[in-house]
């Protein structure tokens, strides 16, 4: 029996800007991806959230991690960030436990209460009370699994069935800054910084340890590029999906930079030759990739970033299990 050196990961925006490919066709490619990558030892597939974007950013990402899980039967499957405090949440307790049966237990869930005012006023949602919202959220979620019934806020509320997974499915708290490190510790959740920081990590473990709390669990983000593209010829990869890429850069910096956050996927490049030279958006050959695995132990994939065709993304994956999977092989 043989082994692959490596994980590898899929993420999944779905943002469709008007040059780029349909709606449709990106939903579409997008599960037939999550069902290759089962078949071809991914570790797992993400899938994230956001809201009046303009290009169609995934606003629903439990409904697509449902189809995801329909479609496979191993893989794993992240939801991050979901944005608690934008749901009902006794209804969002019953969403996930459906998909946590639909799954047997495949999904988990990384909670952040989001830093876009838009979204919050989209929805109808309070923004500047997110922060307490979302304690208040991930409270009544841990009752709701249990399958008792309670009372909240003047009626009875009881969620059935359980969860599939016990005592419920894996959630941690995401965020970037020192505030959402001591959320993270104060509701006892695993943390998931969205920088890699030491700094985050310390006050997360000191907050815990304030608490009397044992030592946490922390899930940073890799060392190696967060959007990988596979190529025999890079040139001409990055004048085909360049504008794509540039696309993605740019909405994620206006916002992020619009908010005063930073992120390991922030990148400030205004133009797709500075966006080469920088290492958030990388294309690279078959060898280069093996040597990125050998260095960092993981590689993620972003195939449909900005709205890439199909075509040109099926290109990439398929020299991942062609040409850089059979080198890692032990």
């Amino acid at each position: 029996m043989t082994s692959m050196l490596g994980t590898f990961v899929l993420r999944f925006d779905l943002r469709a800007p008007a040059f780029g490919a349909p709606v449709a066709d990106l939903y579409a490619a997008a599960l037939d991806m999550a069902a290759w990558s089962e078949d071809n030892g991914f570790t797992a597939v993400a899938v994230s959230e956001h809201h009046a974007t303009g290009d169609g950013y995934l606003p629903s990402p439990i409904v697509f991690a449902s189809a995801i899980a329909a479609r496979t039967k191993q893989i794993a499957i992240s939801v991050a960030a979901l944005l608690v405090p934008l749901y009902d949440p006794v209804k969002l307790a019953e969403d996930i436990v459906v998909l946590d049966h639909v799954s047997r237990g495949r999904v988990s869930y990384v909670a952040g209460i989001g830093y876009r005012p838009v979204e919050y006023e989209s929805l109808g949602r309070e923004f500047g009370t997110r922060a307490r919202d979302i304690e208040t959220a991930i409270s009544l979620l841990r009752r709701a699994w249990k399958g008792e019934p309670f009372e909240h806020e003047g009626r009875t509320v009881h969620v059935l069935p359980t969860p599939y997974s016990q005592p419920h499915p894996l959630l941690c708290y995401g965020g970037g800054t020192r505030a959402a490190a001591r959320r993270a510790a104060r509701l006892d959740m695993p943390f998931f910084p969205q920088l890699r920081s030491q700094v985050l990590i310390d006050e997360y473990e000191r907050e815990r340890e304030r608490l009397g709390l044992a030592p946490g669990f922390v899930i940073s983000p890799g060392t190696g590029p967060l959007n990988v593209f596979v190529s025999e010829d890079p040139d001409r990869t990055w004048s085909r999906i360049g504008e794509h890429l540039l696309h993605d850069a740019r909405s994620y910096a206006q916002w992020q930079v619009d908010a005063g956050l930073e992120s390991v996927a922030l990148d400030t490049a205004t133009t797709v030759d500075e966006l080469r030279r920088n290492d958030v958006y990388t294309v690279v050959t078959p060898d280069d990739c093996v040597a990125l695995i050998r260095e960092h132990g993981s590689l993620a994939l972003h195939p449909l970033c900005g709205g890439i065709a199909p075509a040109i993304a099926w290109e990439s994956l398929e020299l991942v299990a062609g040409k850089v999977q059979p080198q890692l092989r032990v």
